[in-house]
This record gives C-alpha cells, sequence and structure tokens, in this order.
C-alpha cells in the first residue's frame, strides 16, 4: 500500500523504465474571465488548464506532451492569439516538467476544406506559430525511446513547408528505425475505419494513406491524437493510437454516442465533467500503457496556495492486475457504431460513424480484465476483430450462447476460439436429455473451457420469487450438486465440461455465496462462473440504489481474489434504465462512474499491491456492519461494510500492527490509529461506501 505502481515483470512488459504525460486541447482564453467562444463553459479553460498544471506537478514524470489547442483564439484574429499564448506561457511557466508542444487547428489554422468556413492553414500562420511556440515539427529522444511531433493540419495542404515536413519525417523515421517510436499529431488519421469518408476531424487522402502507411512501415509503438475532445483506442498494424480526452471540454456533437439526455449542467454535452482528463503514459522494457486521469473539470484560481500532495493507491491496468477473476456481463453493445447527425457546427453533409469507447476506457480504469460477450458480439465482424485487438490490452473473453449451436455457429466458435478464455453453454433441462450427446460432442471439439448452464424451471422460479413472473433466470445453485455430478458421470459429457455456472440471486450475500461455489466446484473437480444478479426476482421492481450495489460489487469482488477455480460476473455494466429489471450499473447512461465504478477501480488497484495467492479469512458481524478478510503473500485485507444507517465500524484489530485504511472512493490511503489498549478500533466510515483495511 506503498502507492508504489506494479512492474509488470510478469506480464511480458519488464520493468518500468519512465513515465510521461500526454495533454490535449487547453484551449486557454486571452484573458481569465473573457472568451470569444459563444459556449459559457470555454471560460473555465483557464481555471482547468491551471490545475492539470499542478495536478502534473505531483506526477513523477519525465515530460508532458501537449498534442494541440493550446489556446482557443485561432490565428486569424491575431491580437486574441497574442494575448492566449501570453496566457498560455504563464501558466505553464509553473509546470515542473519539461514540455512539449504540438500544434492543433485553433493554434496553426484548419487542415484544407471546402465545407467549414474556418480560417485554413497558410504561410502566415505557421510563421505567427513559430514565433510564439517554436518549431511546428520537431523530434526528441528519451532513453531508447523516439518521439516525434508533427503539423498534421499542413497535410494535403500543397504548402512548401509540408514537403518540408514529408521529406524530415521520412528521414528521421528511418534514422531512428531501430528505436521505439512514439508519434504526436492533432488530427487523427481516421477515429473509426481506416478506410472511412473523410470530415471534419480527420486527415483525408492522400495524407492518410501516407501517415498510415508510416506507422505500419517503421512499426510505431504508439499514436497520440487531440481535436476530437472525446476517448477513442485503435490499433493499426502494430501502433496504438489513442485519441485523448480533452481538459478544458467536451465536443458535445459526440454526445450523440449516449442514448439519454446530457445532464442538466452539462450544456448539451461540452461541460459533460466526466468526461474531461489526461493520460499518464507508463514506458516500459517490452511496452507500455496508459492510465486515464479523469479531472472531472476542475479548477483552480489564481494564487491558490498549494496543498500537500495527498498519497493514495496507484490504479491498475487489465493487463496487470495479478487478480482479475471479477468482470462484467457486457449486455449491451459496449462497441457500438453511432452515426454522428449533421449539425450544422463542423459538419453539415453527411453524418458521420463513430464507435462509443467510453466502456472501454473505464473498464481500463477499473483493471478490469473478465467480460462476458453474447454470439453476437463474436457474428459482427469488426467486434470480432476489436476483441481479437483487444486481448493486447489484458482483457479476457468469455463467450455464452443458448442450446446446440448449428453448423455454422459452431464453425465460427471454433474457427475464433483464439480469441476467448472460456464458452458458456446454456440449456433448457427439459430437453437436456436429447441434446447431451451433442454438446459433449461439440465441447470436446472446443479447445477452451466449457461451461455449462441450465434455465431454471418454472416451479423453481415461483419458489425463487414467491409467485411466477414470465422471465429467463439461469444457473445452477447448491441444492442441485448431484445434478452436476450426475451430468459429469454422463457418457456422452465425458472430457466435455471444465465448470459449470452459478447463480448467485440478489438475496444472498456473494461472500458466502462465492465461497460456496468455489467449494462444490472444487469438490466436483471443475470450475465455477458465478453470475452475480444485480436485482431481485421481480422484473417491474427498480434496483437503483448505488450504495447497495457498491456494497455488494464490493464484497463480490473481494471474495473472487481468494477463490483460484471462481470467476465472478456482475450482470449490470452500465445502466439498465428502461425495460425489465431497472438497475444501476457502474456507469451510468453517459458512461459516466457510479461509485461502484469507484469502488472496482481503487479496490482493484489495492490489492493488486499483493501478488497473492489469497486465501479467505472470516467473516464477522461487528457493530455497524460486516467485516470479511482475506490474507495474501505480503499483506492481511479486511473490507469492512457498513449498514445502511450506520457511519461507524468497531474492528477488533491485533494492537502490534501497521494498519493503513483506503478510502474506496478516492483512493485515499490513511493511517489508522488504535483508542484503547484492547486491540479494538472504531473506525468512521461512510455508510455510503464501504472501507479497505492493509495490515
Amino acid at each position: 500500500m506503498n502507492g508504489q505502481q506494479n512492474t509488470g515483470s510478469d506480464q511480458g512488459l519488464g520493468s518500468l523504465l519512465f513515465s510521461f504525460a500526454v495533454i490535449t486541447d487547453t484551449h486557454l482564453n486571452q484573458g481569465e474571465d473573457e472568451c470569444n467562444s459563444p459556449f459559457e463553459v470555454n471560460r473555465l479553460a483557464n481555471r482547468r488548464m491551471r490545475h492539470v498544471v499542478r495536478d502534473l506537478n505531483q506526477r513523477d514524470l519525465a515530460f508532458v506532451i501537449n498534442v494541440g489547442d493550446l489556446i482557443h483564439p485561432v490565428p486569424a484574429i491575431p491580437e486574441l492569439y497574442e494575448q492566449a499564448a501570453a496566457r498560455f506561457h504563464e501558466q505553464v511557466a509553473d509546470l515542473q516538467h519539461q514540455l512539449h508542444l504540438v500544434p492543433g487547428n485553433h493554434d496553426i489554422g484548419d487542415k484544407p476544406n471546402d465545407w467549414a468556413p474556418a480560417a485554413q492553414i497558410c504561410d502566415a500562420y505557421v510563421a505567427l506559430w513559430e514565433k510564439h511556440f517554436g518549431a511546428h515539427y520537431h523530434a526528441f529522444d528519451h532513453g531508447d525511446c523516439h518521439f516525434v511531433i508533427i503539423n498534421a493540419q499542413i497535410i494535403n495542404s500543397g504548402l512548401a513547408c509540408e514537403e518540408e515536413q514529408r521529406l524530415w519525417l521520412e528521414n528521421d523515421l528511418k534514422a531512428n528505425s531501430g528505436k521505439r517510436i512514439f508519434l504526436n499529431s492533432h488530427y487523427p488519421p481516421y477515429f473509426t475505419r481506416p478506410d472511412e469518408e473523410e470530415n471534419y476531424d480527420n486527415i483525408g487522402e492522400p495524407g492518410r494513406s501516407w501517415m498510415l502507411n508510416l506507422l505500419k512501415q517503421y512499426d510505431i509503438e504508439a499514436l497520440f491524437i487531440g481535436h476530437v475532445h472525446n476517448f477513442w483506442y485503435n490499433r493499426y498494424a502494430n501502433t496504438d493510437c489513442y485519441l485523448l480526452p480533452s481538459t478544458a471540454f467536451v465536443r458535445q456533437d459526440y454526445s450523440e454516442m449516449f442514448r439519454i439526455k446530457p445532464g442538466p449542467d452539462d450544456q448539451a454535452g461540452r461541460n459533460d465533467k466526466a468526461k474531461l482528463g489526461y493520460f499518464v503514459v507508463r514506458v516500459y522494457e517490452g511496452g507500455h500503457l496508459c492510465d486515464v486521469i479523469r479531472t472531472y473539470g476542475k479548477t483552480l484560481d489564481p494564487g491558490t496556495p498549494e496543498r500537500a500532495a495527498v498519497q493514495g493507491v496507484m490504479p491498475v491496468h487489465p493487463r496487470l492486475n495479478p487478480h482479475a477473476g471479477f468482470g462484467f456481463d457486457m449486455r449491451q453493445n459496449w462497441m457500438e457504431i453511432v452515426e454522428i447527425p449533421p449539425t450544422g457546427g463542423l459538419d453539415e453533409f453527411d453524418r458521420k460513424e463513430v464507435r462509443n469507447d467510453y466502456p472501454l476506457m473505464a473498464l481500463w480504469e477499473m483493471g478490469v480484465r473478465k467480460l462476458r460477450v453474447p454470439l453476437r458480439d463474436l457474428m459482427v465482424t469488426d467486434a470480432c476483430e476489436r476483441m481479437r485487438m483487444l486481448r493486447g490490452q489484458g482483457h479476457e473473453f468469455t463467450l455464452f450462447s443458448f442450446g446446440v449451436p448449428n453448423t455454422h455457429t459452431t464453425k465460427l466458435i471454433l474457427d475464433n476460439q483464439d480469441i476467448f478464455s472460456a464458452w458458456e453453454i446454456g440449456v433448457n433441462w427439459e430437453v437436456f436429455e436429447r441434446i447431451a450427446s451433442d454438446i459433449g460432442q461439440i465441447a470436446r471439439q472446443a479447445d477452451l473451457p466449457v461451461y455449462l448452464s441450465r434455465l431454471r424451471s418454472i416451479d423453481e422460479l415461483r419458489e425463487e420469487a414467491g409467485r411466477y413472473y414470465h422471465v429467463i433466470n439461469q444457473g445452477f445453485l447448491a441444492e442441485d450438486y448431484e445434478q452436476m455430478e450426475a451430468i459429469l458421470d454422463r457418457e456422452d459429457m465425458t472430457g466435455a465440461l471444465d465448470g459449470f455456472v452459478f447463480r448467485l440471486t440478489a438475496n444472498r450475500r456473494p461472500w458466502e455465496a462465492i465461497q460456496e461455489a468455489g467449494a462444490l466446484a472444487a469438490g466436483l473437480g471443475v470450475k465455477a462462473s458465478v453470475h452475480l444478479r444485480m436485482c431481485g426476482a421481480d422484473p417491474a421492481e427498480a434496483t437503483q440504489d448505488d450504495v447497495w450495489a457498491g456494497n455488494r460489487i464490493a464484497e463480490a469482488l473481494f471474495a473472487s481474489v481468494a477463490q483460484d477455480n471462481v470467476s465472478v460476473y456482475a450482470d449490470t455494466f452500465i445502466d439498465n434504465d428502461r425495460g425489465y429489471f431497472v438497475r444501476n450499473g457502474v456507469l451510468d447512461r453517459l458512461n459516466n462512474p457510479r461509485k461502484a465504478f469507484h469502488i472496482v477501480r481503487h479496490l482493484n488497484a489495492a490489492l493488486s499491491q499483493d501478488p497473492g495467492p489469497f486465501t479467505a479469512g472470516s467473516c464477522s458481524i461487528v457493530d455497524g456492519g460486516r467485516v470479511m478478510s482475506i490474507k495474501g503473500m505480503r499483506f492481511t485485507f479486511l473490507l469492512a461494510v457498513a449498514e445502511a444507517s450506520r457511519s461507524e465500524i468497531r474492528i477488533p484489530l491485533p494492537s502490534s500492527s501497521r494498519v493503513h485504511s483506503v478510502d474506496l472512493g478516492t483512493g485515499i490511503i490513511h493511517p489508522v490509529s488504535y483508542p484503547s489498549e484492547a486491540g479494538e478500533t472504531l473506525m468512521r466510515v461512510r455508510d455510503d461506501l464501504p472501507i479497505l483495511l492493509q495490515i
């Protein structure tokens, strides 16, 4: 719990070499309260940038790169441009890290286009940039890594400096081809598909193909991009392509990605504060990982005194999470392609297709590796290839389907089984006898673990809910042990099954149920996939209590790390705010974090500081709540869950131990003091969040 990051040496990354930050689209104004934008949120840009500078200064970084749109006034308004440039230099004078600048379209003029009334790049604007900010393309080295900064706005411009940059870049990449290369640009070559139509936000042909060919030819490791003020991740050839959020405001045209109206203070999506932030990039011997730092639109007034830095747990990326048994059931389309309508702002003559990558960003932030996906994701070519690509980011996919797949579907699954870590097959128990042989035959063909689930019958549903509802429930229960044993003993199932799916209903505590599933699976010689229900049995009853959801998910995650034969999938990732079983997830419908998101993020981060393995300890009913324990190689962890009406929990602790608490809402670490010699401490906790103790 010392705040040090897992080095990743067990994941093929090797040792951590250094870290750097990438920020973008800071859009500083000419004055603290002066702004030439019609949008009110733009007036906050300078205060938001000041917070970012303060935040960067508290991090151990080799340098910072700003990938464009440093200021808001465009060079067509030179008097405001010069004032804004002065404000920018005043702010970054306080930055304690070396800063490298990439020109954006607000800094040097828009790319050539015929459909947008913007001041396009020209020699005069290039000269204005050089006067205030220096070279508009350059390169530098850090260790064995080579960092390249280009001016994307001159691509396809026909200006003399375009040809100069082209020759320089090709020669520079050739001269440094033996190094790890990181490219930085303001405009993206594309943000959904390499062959997408040109629009205001991407690079047109022939410049796009030229740029993409360079990525492939020189095996560029990563490309960092600004301009779009939203998060996207792509991979072209062997290059990870990151489109970054802004520190100032969100491009509100992309709010169409979300099937819900922007929040009341979001200014039509432009002030969606949870989507503001920057990246910290950690460079390892064998690769790199990106941490998303959400700033939530925090501001800092001039002259605000510095506060002492607080110690907090470091986030863990899915690829580095050593305890990744907890994941989510991806019921909604988490790779959805949405058409953004023209509104007369930046594009007017056609729609543009974009993929919503905010679910992916949240998974990275939480360190969640395991995802349970339906057969539909395998049937969509783009989604199938994307899952294959995301395995390189550490994600593991469990496929689920129902019944005996037909010949075409069977071939599709077997041809793409390299994507998956497991396959769950659901069956109707009333026809199992008839299809068991076919299930066994197909399961034996698969070179991956196969788990069996079964539908609950009408009588079982009535027993669980107290009345019959026309709903589908699946999974085995503890009382089905003999049934599972009989399945494994069947001749036609010999060598077919590796595990069973267990149903964890809302009326059961996850701690006890997950341990029970692990014990049952061990007794059967198989593994367990536990489905964590985040709603009750009544499809008309809404389950929207964030406290209950956070406590339940925390307990399930905590229990899962001590069971090496159990995977746990929470059944709600994004809110289900309509239809049957309305319930809250870890993200709302704007894909912004709820309480449970922060709990998962900080709990995974804290537990990752111990490589394990963990063993489950006790679960105690104490004054004010429940306390569960697990013991690892380095630490013992206690998870305290308060009763809804209480704010204090009495926890018995060994008086000689050094104890720290982790606020699972903020990740902040606090030392714990003892009030008595009896080895008992009184923890004052927020009753809307569980708390973690590390001994």
